[in-house]
């Protein structure tokens, strides 16, 4: 399951960043640019993340235990992460980036999670 999440988080990165680069850069400024372009960046990040740790389990290089909650943060941190920096790019309401630290610190837990369990 996780594999595929990581799948299509990837499509969604390359997708994000070619509509900001072509689709939204004249219509936005260089500030929703840059939020567009960070939260296409931290998902790409943890789309591979999460990507390297589900084919390592599914490998049985790492057991299910060892990383099972890192995937989870890696998954809602960056739907929470990049999706309330979209939204913030897009409509411009300011008060979405009180969010954005939510799926940041999901992110770092996840990370420092993994190395834990390692």
């Amino acid at each position: 399951m996780f594999i595929k999440i990581a799948a299509w988080f990837l499509a969604a990165a390359v997708s994000a960043g070619a509509f900001g680069a072509h689709a939204l850069k004249a219509r936005f400024g260089e500030y929703e640019i840059g939020v567009w372009n960070t939260a296409t960046l931290y998902l790409f990040i943890h789309a591979l993340a999460l990507l390297i740790v589900s084919i390592a389990e599914r490998g049985a290089v790492l057991p299910a235990d060892v990383i099972r909650y890192p995937q989870l943060c890696f998954v809602f941190g960056s739907i929470v992460f990049s999706g309330s920096l979209y939204l913030l790019a897009l409509t411009g309401m300011k008060f979405l980036g009180a969010i954005t630290p939510l799926g940041g610190a999901l992110m770092i837990l996840g990370w420092v999670l993994f190395a834990f369990k390692l």
